[in-house]
């Protein structure tokens, strides 16, 4: 999928469904499903590193990541996150770490903010890159937040969330993240702008949905949003996988003469 035809999807009223991939097997696997956008997020912070949240990925960790889903993927659109402090400091640094990311083999970068990164988005745009922008509950303002709280309750939230999404449309965002927000307001951002939007704790209203792989299969639980659901219950069956491999070595059930060669 290119970026055009991501963005064709919203007028042509068909739902956008992004799920997020950190390496080669799950974006084989996910496109084998037939999904057509694969996000590698900062989320592995927490679902890979093991992070309480997603502050301390680096560009390294990003690129490293994104080469490996970029490289085993053969038609799904690829898009990276920009991790904390990528693209902050300044412009140039943002193009030039955005660049970096394209160059690992993604077709598109994520971006988080509004109306305060709309000189990144622009100068993006302008040298070719295409950029997703994240809106609403954005997880690398965890700590000016107090943590991971619902955004945009309240008139003046509402009205600040309905302008950034407008802001980066207007400087050339293809897409906008809607996280953790509420459904009546994701959905007036949704018929207030062109650009397809992707939810994650924001209704059903938006043009698409995106969901975090390991939550997805349920191989993440120490933290489980209300808006995760869980599609499969993989650490379960892992457990019990490793178990009975512990139990057969154990008891000399394995291997057996089927796993041996005579």
């Amino acid at each position: 999928m290119t970026v055009p035809e991501f963005q064709r999807q919203k007028s042509q009223g068909k739902k956008l469904v992004v799920v997020t991939a950190y390496d080669a097997l799950f974006a084989r696997i996910i496109e084998q499903a037939g999904i057509e956008a694969i996000l590698v997020g900062d989320s592995l912070g927490v679902v890979v590193q093991g992070k309480s949240d997603t502050l301390t990925v680096t560009m390294e960790d990003m690129i490293y990541h994104t080469r490996l889903v970029a490289g085993a993927r053969e038609q799904a659109l690829v898009i990276a996150d920009m991790p904390f402090m990528s693209y902050q400091v300044s412009v140039e640094e943002a193009v030039r770490n955005a660049g970096r990311l394209i160059q690992a083999g993604a077709g598109a970068v994520k971006l988080e903010g509004g109306l305060a990164i709309m000189d990144r988005v622009q100068a993006l745009t302008r040298v070719g890159i295409p950029v997703m922008g994240h809106i609403g509950m954005t997880p690398q303002s965890v700590n000016q937040y107090g943590g991971y709280k619902v955004q945009g309750r309240g008139e003046h939230q509402s009205g600040a969330l309905l302008e950034d999404a407008k802001a980066l449309e207007s400087a050339g965002a293809f897409s906008i993240v809607l996280e953790a927000m509420p459904t009546v307001l994701a959905k007036s951002i949704t018929e207030a702008i062109t650009i397809p939007t992707i939810g994650i704790g924001a209704g059903s209203d938006c043009d698409g949905q995106i969901m975090v792989l390991y939550d997805l299969l349920g191989l993440f639980d120490e933290f489980s949003p209300r808006f995760v659901k869980p599609y499969a219950h993989l650490k379960v069956d892992a457990l019990q996988a490793l178990r009975r491999f512990k139990e057969e070595v154990e008891f000399q059930k394995f291997p057996s003469d089927l796993e041996s060669y005579q």
